[in-house]
């Protein structure tokens, strides 16, 4: 939250969806936190008295032990987001609720609700009329049971999510070697059935069950959607390990533009588009999506001028562009998934991906991205390139043209030509060595391997986990351009 947004908050002062508490203690802020859930959502800003003075938090404040003490005291689990904010000079700790899906939610297994402004614990015939209306809402797709099997399972994606749950909240996860209790913990199991959602997180490949998870990229070569494309590529996989080398993609496929800063000698090369604001629309479009539309997907479109990350579905209830350009509570369509994803630090806080955008856009000087929403026709985020100058209308060029230098036309060292030649769309390290015909996978990988990736002529597809059991290696746009253009042999 940004200031101007909290300070117009602070000014409407305490109602329904807003409490301001003085001091904070995390047995008071987890009753609020349990009663927003249950109501619709809210804000507790701590450091505030009841009637809006701003007094500050009186010394330095833990938000990771208070995240933890209310992560391991809420029940079911939901992502809420604590953060530090200055207001006049003063220290202050927001904590962010969204409208729970879940309900009825308990706090040390007791039922807060809210009544007006007051947070209240509620009564045998509140709890029974939440439960009833949860009974006859439709149960959303990420709960439903999926047909998927126990060794159909991505071990390496479990391991990873039980690591996250133990650095996040600083305990050790039992039963490890168990992974349907690690997903059981995290609502993506039950009754010993992998849920929709523990499926696309964790199954290895769920597009066999649910074809609409399939992703597809392509970079244009104009302006318009047509059949003529540089590259394009159709992934499937764990939700984690193909958002990653969906954005590899892009990064791969988009050109870069040079500068050079007022501080430093050297050049700095920089994609024209902010990398960490293309990461977030595609993680906001993973985590929103509507999962349960099967002619529905993502798709991710890369033309000479502008982006376009588009996803199946609509914007949740009440969310609008304008409100995207401030920030809001943040309404979730598949909470479990987005829950991991925020245990992965892939998120951003609640309700602020759309702000990191804006500002990484506005920073680089580029125009601000476009959302839009059409019934029946997804959601689109565009990003614009603005106006290119000359320096970055040649590398553009050079890009696009596929990066023909010196090094490309001329001299080539001989094991890496040799690589490229047996490169066959994305292969293991143990298929490339076979292909070679080596027999010593240390010489492989020194004399051969690692050249090829520290120049740039091929890349991991999940360069996060170099040691993954997944891992596989596929040509740069730099190593299709060396097969292209003609080389020379350095002996």
């Amino acid at each position: 939250m940004n200031r101007k947004t909290l300070s117009e908050l602070l000014m409407l002062g305490e109602g329904q969806r807003m409490e301001f508490k003085a001091g904070c203690r995390s047995q008071i802020v987890g009753r609020q936190t349990c009663a927003f859930l249950n109501s619709g959502g809210g804000y507790i800003v701590c450091g505030v008295s009841d009637t809006g003075e701003i007094i500050g938090l009186n010394e330095p404040f833990d938000t990771a032990h208070l995240e933890q003490e209310l992560t391991q005291g809420i029940s079911p689990k939901a992502l809420i987001s604590v953060e530090l904010q200055k207001v006049e000079d003063k220290e202050v700790l927001v904590v962010e609720v969204p409208a729970g899906k879940d309900y009825p939610y308990a706090f040390q297994n007791d039922i807060f609700i809210r009544e007006g402004e007051q947070t209240v614990k509620a009564d045998v015939e509140t709890i029974r009329d939440m439960v009833m209306r949860r009974q006859v809402e439709p149960e959303r797709w990420e709960r439903r049971f999926s047909s998927v099997d126990q060794e159909d399972l991505d071990m390496d994606e479990i391991h990873a999510i039980a690591q996250a749950v133990d650095k996040t909240f600083r305990v050790q996860s039992r039963k490890k070697a168990d992974p349907l209790m690690i997903l059981e913990n995290l609502a993506l199991s039950k009754y010993g059935r992998v849920t929709n959602g523990g499926d696309v997180l964790f199954g290895k490949n769920p597009a066999l069950r649910h074809p609409q998870v399939r992703v597809r990229a392509v970079r244009f070569t104009s302006d318009k959607a047509d059949d003529t494309y540089r590259d394009m590529k159709s992934f499937e996989g764990p939700i984690v390990p193909v958002l990653e080398q969906v954005f590899s993609f892009v990064l791969r496929n988009t050109p870069t533009r040079s500068r050079f800063s007022e501080d430093k000698l050297k050049r700095q090369d920089e994609s024209l588009y902010p990398r960490e604001a293309v990461r977030e629309g595609l993680v906001n479009a993973f985590a929103h999506r509507d999962y349960a539309d099967f002619s529905g997907g993502i798709a991710v479109h890369i033309y000479p001028k502008r982006l376009e990350i588009w996803n199946s579905g609509s914007f949740p209830e009440g969310v609008t562009p304008s409100k995207l350009a401030v920030g809001h509570i943040s309404v979730l369509r598949n909470p479990d998934i987005a829950h991991v994803l925020y245990l992965r630090g892939m998120m951003e806080k609640l309700g602020r991906g759309s702000v990191m955008i804006q500002k990484s856009c506005a920073e680089r000087g580029m125009p601000i991205p476009e959302w839009r929403s059409e019934t029946g026709h997804g959601v689109t985020l565009t990003f614009f390139i603005g106006v290119v100058t000359e320096e970055v209308t040649e590398e553009v060029t050079e890009e696009v043209t596929g990066e023909v230098t010196g090094e490309v036309a001329g001299e080539v060292a001989k094991e890496v030509i040799r690589i490229l030649q047996v490169m066959k769309d994305a292969m293991k390290r143990v298929e490339i060595q076979q292909a070679l015909g080596l027999k010593h996978e240390d010489h492989f990988r020194k004399t051969y391997l690692l050249p090829a990736l520290e120049a740039g002529y091929i890349e991991m597809t999940i360069p996060e986990k170099p040691r993954s059991s997944l891992q596989k290696y596929r040509l740069t746009q730099k190593g299709r351009s060396t097969l292209e253009a003609g080389w020379t042999v350095v002996e």
